[in-house]
């Protein structure tokens, strides 16, 4: 049945701003930011049947085997991803880590480096080369999802979240999520806000046009204007009285973890460490103080 208004869908229902609960983060502030860092693995030649994101088969594409992108995207385990972690260290702030199974097996001292430095893991399917869509049968996905979630439980447990590889995802995603004992998606770039699915899975906004790759690989967005693409919205959810307002900020160590663009990932982290109106901690921790705010009196 399609829902009467808002949606085509019955994932969710439509419920309009003003209809909503005005909550606010720990320490009474109306606006949280969480910064999504990826740790993906793409293959150099991907089993038969996997779908890439057809948006990176572009200029710099080069067939099979793609030495080309499987080169820019090691860069980032190599070398980006320590640049970033460092940068972390130095502000002192908390991360939330969308992890490919693949890439946790293959990086473990990243995995140990993550961990050790107190930040979230996020489930992130099995590898970059591997989006899932509506061709896969919903037991193909139910086994994709718990393969991610046990493999990456079992070299860095505690994760609660989802992030869809590309945002790929299926009718039956949220369902079965929810399902599989998750709590938050990252995937639903719909709204400020976080709110619930029919399924009872916590919809955080994703990053969506904060997200590195998005924004300056695929739209050719100069680098130079990454800070104040942070902190514009930023200024404007600020100037707005409601609270429960996010904001994830997307990093991929191979695009602001290289030499010439971490000065810029560096100036939009200090603005924000500086900023005290602003509630700074993990995707998780939003979740949770969210669904404990939006539950009925």
């Amino acid at each position: 049945m399609i829902p009467p208004r808002g949606s085509d869908h019955a994932i969710h229902s439509f419920l309009p701003q003003h209809a909503r609960r005005d909550f606010r983060w720990p320490g009474g502030r109306r606006v949280a930011v969480y910064v999504l860092l990826h740790l993906e693995h793409t293959e150099i030649v991907p089993p038969d049947g996997a779908h890439r994101d057809p948006r990176f088969r572009g200029a710099f594409f080069t067939g099979t085997p793609d030495w080309h992108t499987y080169s820019y995207r090691e860069y980032g385990n190599r070398i980006g991803a320590w640049r970033i972690l460092d940068l972390l260290d130095s502000l002192g702030m908390p991360a939330s880590v969308a992890v490919n199974l693949l890439a946790a097996e293959r990086h473990p001292e990243l995995i140990a480096a993550c961990a050790a430095r107190g930040h979230e893991p996020v489930v992130h399917g099995i590898s970059a080369s591997r989006m899932m869509t509506s061709r896969a049968s919903e037991p193909e996905e139910r086994a994709c999802i718990t393969a991610a979630r046990d493999g990456l439980a079992r070299l860095w447990p505690g994760a609660t979240g989802w992030l869809g590889q590309d945002h790929g995802a299926t009718p039956h995603t949220t369902r079965l999520l929810a399902e599989e004992g998750f709590a938050f998606s990252l995937d639903w770039p719909n709204d400020d806000e976080p709110y619930l699915h029919a399924s009872g899975l916590l919809a955080l906004p994703p990053p969506g046009e904060w997200d590195d790759v998005q924004t300056l690989w695929l739209r050719r967005v100069p680098v130079w204007r990454w800070p104040d693409l942070v902190r514009d919205p930023l200024d404007r959810l600020l100037s707005e009285p409601r609270g429960g307002r996010v904001l994830g900020i997307g990093v991929h160590p191979w695009m602001l973890g290289a030499p010439h663009r971490i000065r810029y990932l560096r100036e939009c982290l200090q603005d924000l460490a500086a900023r005290e109106a602003v509630h700074v901690s993990t995707a998780g921790e939003l979740a949770q103080h969210a669904r404990e705010a939006l539950q009925p009196p």
